[in-house]
């Protein structure tokens, strides 16, 4: 089993995966949701509440759908889910698949930059502290790593909101474009200023895993017997860990990366909500206190997609870079 009948047979069991978790994350979403307390026509009509009639009640459930039962409320979503309908968001008023679209940007970009950021610092920081082992550097860096692990992200957000952009005044506090600006007035700066402190944030919290993770495995390479016949042959320093170390630890490195998506995901949510920020993260925790049922699963569908797309690539990566994994990927 090689060549292209290896990759078709591989990438069909990732989409088989794909499909089943799908369904299943959507169900399990939809069931949670019918055991929530959040009553969705409150939710969508706000204040005026005690004003609406029953009558006019009765309608307002009608107009959603709301007056069926959750069996067939859930088969008439996923029948226009076939068709490519994500259903109409309660409290927005629009599409689901255009608040997914219009959001999905701004956490994507979000997301990248802390992902590249997060990936790179923290590989860095684990070489560094694998070569200075058991140094005041590789105590500070492992240090800094178990502190940043035990640390939640709203906390870290908070911290930083409050240090830059309440006391210092060097970045905005929130939102992800000027207050009071049109779209056509708004420019990448000022798009990019708005997103330092969330990707600050996310990137802060994800050094830690991969830094830790680098220096652990760089150690027990460095501790391997080809590592001590190369020392012995004079070579040290950087020029040992590119020649020896690098292509042991990068692998790991960048599987861990990719594996990570549903921990930035689940950052982003919270970042997203302590700046205000436009993204999936902040639609998600609207969308489940509203009982907004279309806005919440076809973002619970979105999230699964991009967690699985990660681990897959993960997948992929792992079966270019080492073919030994070649097999067991296949099987």
């Amino acid at each position: 089993m090689t060549g292209r009948n290896g990759w078709a047979r591989f990438v069909g069991f990732k989409m088989l995966r794909l499909v089943s978790l799908l369904v299943g994350v959507s169900v399990l979403s939809f069931i949670l949701m019918q055991f929530s307390p959040v009553d969705p026509i409150e939710a969508y009509i706000g204040g005026d509440m005690i004003r609406v009639s029953a009558e006019q009640r009765s309608l307002i459930e009608e107009r959603w759908g709301l007056n069926e039962s959750p069996t067939e409320r859930l088969l008439t979503w996923g029948q226009a889910l076939i068709q490519g309908d994500l259903g109409t968001s309660m409290i927005y008023r629009q599409p689901v698949a255009d608040i997914i679209q219009e959001r999905f940007m701004n956490s994507v970009a979000l997301m990248a930059v802390a992902w590249l950021l997060s990936g790179i610092f923290g590989f860095a920081l684990g070489v560094v502290a694998a070569m200075r082992r058991d140094s005041k550097l590789d105590r500070l860096i492992c240090w800094y790593c178990y502190t940043l692990a035990s640390t939640p992200v709203f906390w870290i957000a908070l911290l930083l909101l409050m240090v830059f952009g309440v006391w210092l005044g060097w970045l905005p506090v929130g939102l992800g474009v000027p207050a009071g600006m049109s779209a056509d007035q708004v420019t990448w700066g000022d798009r990019a200023i708005h997103m330092i402190l969330p990707a600050l944030t996310l990137s802060l919290t994800g050094v830690a895993s991969i830094a830790l993770h680098t220096r652990q495995k760089l150690t027990d390479v460095l501790e391997s017997d080809y590592i001590l016949f190369a020392r012995a042959r004079g070579e040290h320093g950087f020029q040992l860990f590119r020649r020896h170390g690098f292509r042991h630890v990068v692998l790991p490195a960048i599987t861990l990366q990719f594996a990570s998506f549903s921990e930035l995901f689940g950052g982003a949510v919270l970042a997203e909500q302590v700046f205000s920020y436009p993204g999936l993260g902040q639609a998600t925790v609207q969308a489940g206190l509203r009982g907004d049922a279309p806005l919440l699963l076809g973002l619970v569908m979105c999230s699964a997609i991009f967690v699985f797309t990660g681990n897959m690539v993960a997948d992929i990566l792992y079966r270019m870079i080492d073919p030994r994994m070649k097999e067991e990927l296949m099987s």
